[in-house]
């Protein structure tokens, strides 16, 4: 995933750039940048590693430099971004929350065309300069977004940082937000509204899927209605959204307090006490401890001031080191006690298995884990969520594998419908083998009505492909 966040003011939106994109660390992973725009001194871009530093740091130096009533800021999983091109439509700088599936064949047709690509990003073409290749397509911005949003694959959310303000275009199927802000000087516009209390914003529209609109200091244009069709990810509420933030008008915390309360109630464990492994499971938590009247208590803390997310290194083994060294377990809570643990969802399961090794040598006599989710079965195709290289490395596949008696090869291609059906026999076999071989006491999902419920979106408007396989590009 990734974050961005833009401004324009009527005076100097610098600041405002710098701590907005700041506000979305959370959801980047190795690059950052930042780029505005002003009369007197034009464009102007910085843009920093992340991999040894935090954002704040890295830009520091950067925005006493910078001067400029509108810009934009980014934080992404791998590409250097934002981009700033020159084309027929003028100067711009395009930042984009994307994950562009069939970009190798988009490749091939610009090599075709005898265009260059001057960017790259981990072996390959940025995504973000296909996109602007893709936007310069076209007759105008309209056109050009409209081209980007018919030739690619995947998703796409974008700001256009441009001489006279900001374009934003959201997902053509929503799959990520973009909200507009105002102030009493100018407008904001946001991936996380977490990002806008503290610089004096407050939500003035939810942009709508494929909805694009122009944003000056004076006002917000639509540009293109939005479609009607929509598929927000669902993992928003579940995982990467910061609790403060709203999608859709829908708070993230809320959503995860209505998750732990419908695990609760489909639940007979009986436990001395009830966690949340921070820190997205945390919330879950608390509507479960809520429901369930079981005292809620923190038998990890999360060492934060120098590890990082788990999720960023590419590295199995920088991974696990990670996961490990950050949480701290409290023998005290731990030892002689049964306890109830809330997590977003499993993923490969390598780091709940460690975590639940620790828990064991500190003497707890049960472990009982409950996930805000229905088990993994499909590959995310419109996001980054999952950073895993084959289908096999998903815990789910693994147990299938071993159900099936099937190897790696043999898992490919293979249909996982039956083991994604929470009333089948097949999904309770696929469930109690993951509890297996994780080593814990009991294990449950969370049932994908009882989630859609939780968010409070009808299912249709919801992404939720990776627990069904019912989204199609």
């Amino acid at each position: 995933m990734s974050g961005f966040f833009g401004s324009v003011l009527k005076n100097d939106c610098v600041a405002d750039v710098f701590y907005g994109t700041d506000y979305h660390s959370h959801l980047g992973t190795k690059r950052a940048g930042m780029a505005f725009h002003c009369s007197e001194k034009g464009f102007q871009r910085a843009i920093h590693s992340l991999e040894d530093g935090y954002f704040r740091n890295k830009f520091e130096n950067d925005i006493a430099g910078f001067k400029g009533n509108c810009g934009i800021g980014v934080i992404s999983d791998s590409e250097a971004q934002p981009i700033l091109v020159t084309s027929h439509l003028g100067r711009f700088a395009v930042a984009t929350v994307s994950k562009i599936v069939n970009i190798d064949e988009l490749e091939e047709q610009f090599m075709q065309m005898r265009r260059t690509f001057s960017e790259t990003s981990q072996g390959s073409v940025n995504p973000t300069e296909l996109v602007a290749m893709l936007i310069a397509e076209g007759e105008d911005f309209v056109a050009g977004i409209e081209n980007v949003f018919k030739r690619i694959k995947g998703s796409c959310s974008m700001m256009i940082l441009t001489e006279n303000g900001i374009i934003a275009a959201r997902d053509k199927l929503g799959r990520t937000p973009i909200i507009v802000g105002k102030k009493e000087n100018g407008y904001g516009l946001t991936f996380e509204t977490c990002a806008f209390p503290n610089l004096g914003y407050e939500v003035e529209k939810y942009l709508g899927p494929g909805e694009i609109v122009s944003v000056t200091a004076d006002g917000c244009e639509q540009l293109r209605k939005p479609s009607e069709k929509m598929q927000i990810c669902s993992f928003l509420w579940v995982y990467y959204g910061y609790p403060p933030s709203f999608y859709e008008g829908i708070n993230v915390d809320e959503s995860r307090y209505r998750c732990g309360a419908a695990l609760a109630k489909d639940d007979n464990a009986k436990a001395d006490f009830v966690a949340g492994i921070p820190d997205s499971g945390v919330g879950h938590a608390m509507g479960y401890s809520n429901e369930k009247r079981i005292p809620l208590k923190r038998p990890y803390s999360k060492y934060t001031p120098t590890w990082p997310r788990s999720f960023m290194p590419q590295n199995q083994n920088m991974r696990d080191l990670v996961a490990k060294m950050k949480l701290i377990p409290n023998n005290s809570i731990l030892k002689g006690n049964s306890g109830v643990f809330l997590d977003d969802s499993i993923v490969r399961g390598t780091q709940l298995k460690d975590n639940v090794t620790d828990l064991h040598a500190a003497g707890i006599s049960e472990v009982h884990v409950r996930i805000a989710c229905p088990p993994l079965t499909y590959p995310c195709e419109f996001l980054n969520f999952s950073r895993s290289r084959s289908n096999f490395d998903l815990a789910t596949y693994k147990a299938v594998a071993q159900l099936e008696n099937k190897t790696e090869e043999e898992m490919i291609g293979y249909d996982m419908s039956e083991y994604s059906d929470s009333n089948s026999p097949k999904h309770q076999a696929m469930v109690e083998q993951i509890c297996k071989n994780l080593n814990l006491t009991t294990l449950k999902f969370q049932k994908l009505e009882d989630l859609v419920e939780a968010i409070g979106l009808p299912k249709e408007k919801l992404c939720t492909h990776c627990w069904d396989g019912s989204s199609h590009f």
